[in-house]
């Protein structure tokens, strides 16, 4: 999986087409807006029925990206769970998955505004995580420098040669890094918003999900 390079209040960061972010020097991997068991709380509100795969694909990307960073640290940076419900609801095998998955690593849970409070689910649940130089935090605080946020789950579109392609996106400036969303089942905001063009700097750059890490203009 390719990555794009770059810096951020002096830590040295990568952008890895996954829609994950990767620290080297600190081994830490984090991702955010997982939504795990969208689907189950969508049916249970008598919404449209979607295949009930969505939290399988998401903790198997994750395993990978595990897998092939061999991160010490993991931060999920918010909205983990669709719900306080579908955390409760996650089956028995998912629940092994994740345990699995914390072993032998510092694992933490950054409060977002679907997520529950604490679950038995093992790690450490905080508002934001201070880890000098950067803050984790769910959504951006705009008098914050050197944050790594979520929330908004950007999305852009790259045209090329007569061709349009529209993917999650990091959003970077030299204040920020709003992530895009690492769920299966996410939908995502257009990063010429008028509230992420309110967050960005005027020089901030897309960086698309996906086989290419390049990065472009941010697109307004």
């Amino acid at each position: 999986m390719q990555s794009y390079s770059f810096t951020l209040a002096g830590a040295e960061l990568l952008a890895r087409g996954s829609g994950a972010l990767f620290w080297p020097a600190e081994s830490l991997l984090c991702v955010s807006d997982l939504h795990l068991g969208k689907s189950e709380r969508i049916a249970r509100r008598g919404g449209s029925a979607l295949p009930p795969y969505e939290t399988g694909d998401t903790l198997a990307r994750l395993d990978t990206e595990l897998e092939e960073t061999s991160a010490r640290t993991v931060i999920c940076l918010g909205d983990s769970f669709d719900d306080t419900a579908a955390a409760d609801g996650l089956i028995a095998d998912e629940k092994l998955w994740i345990g699995r998955m914390q072993a032998g690593r510092r694992w933490v849970w950054i409060e977002g505004n679907h997520d529950p409070g604490p679950v038995d689910l093992g790690g450490t649940h905080l508002a934001n995580l201070p880890l000098s130089p950067l803050t984790f935090s769910h959504i951006a605080d705009p008098a914050r420098s050197g944050e790594i946020s979520g929330h908004y789950h950007p999305k852009a579109t790259l045209k090329a040669r007569g061709r349009s392609v529209t993917r999650p996106c990091f959003l970077l400036d030299s204040d920020r890094l709003i992530m895009p969303a690492f769920g299966t089942y996410t939908g995502g905001l257009r990063s010429h918003h008028e509230t992420l063009a309110a967050l960005m700097r005027p020089e901030a750059l897309a960086v698309l999900t996906g086989p290419s890490s390049s990065p472009m203009p941010m697109p307004r």
